[in-house]
């Protein structure tokens, strides 16, 4: 299974080791930008830090329990914009899994994200090995893009996580969406 995801703007390659470097530079780049989002995860910017995480991501998405897709603009395999990752699969009798995505700051507003989020529920919510029910995301209420995007792609708003995250160096709020694949 190669795993890449082709749109008209955007080449989602699967998480690998070769991207280290620039996947470093994407945190470099965004560190601030991402800071209210994400949680604080140390030497992010570090190259030799994101060849051991891809190469764990890289067996999650081998063994079906993980899959993490780095964004690149088509045709420029140079730069890592974003990524999109669809984390703690769970089989069984539920099928699902947790959305994610971060997008580079220069690469906001022209609906890259919207593009890249629809080609990985379309690859999710199809043919094995993926084939998921459900996919939920959790976003910060004062995430007005993200809850935008979330609406825009057919999510239903689900509920309120209270403390849901550590982020940014306390506990935060977050609604929960879902999605449901009725063709399961």
């Amino acid at each position: 299974m190669s795993g890449l995801l082709r749109t008209a703007r955007l080449q989602l390659v699967p998480a690998d080791p070769v991207y280290a470097g620039r996947v470093a530079d994407f945190f470099a780049r965004n560190a601030a930008h991402l800071a209210p989002w994400e949680p604080r995860r140390a030497q992010l910017s570090d190259p030799l830090t994101q060849q051991l995480a891809l190469e764990q991501l890289a067996r999650a998405f081998a063994d079906g329990t993980g899959w993490r897709w780095l964004l690149l603009p088509a045709g420029d395999a140079s730069r890592v914009i974003g990524s999109v990752a669809l984390n703690n699969v769970v089989r069984g009798f539920h099928h699902s899994a947790n959305l994610g995505y971060a997008l580079d700051e220069q690469a906001q507003g022209r609906g890259l994200m919207q593009e890249a989020v629809q080609a990985v529920i379309d690859t999710a919510f199809g043919a094995d090995p993926f084939r998921l029910h459900r996919i939920q995301a959790g976003v910060r209420p004062e995430n007005a893009r993200s809850l935008a995007l979330l609406e825009r792609l057919g999510f239903r708003r689900i509920g309120l996580a209270e403390d849901y995250l550590l982020i940014d160096g306390a506990w935060r709020d977050h609604l929960l969406f879902e999605r449901i694949n009725r063709d399961f």
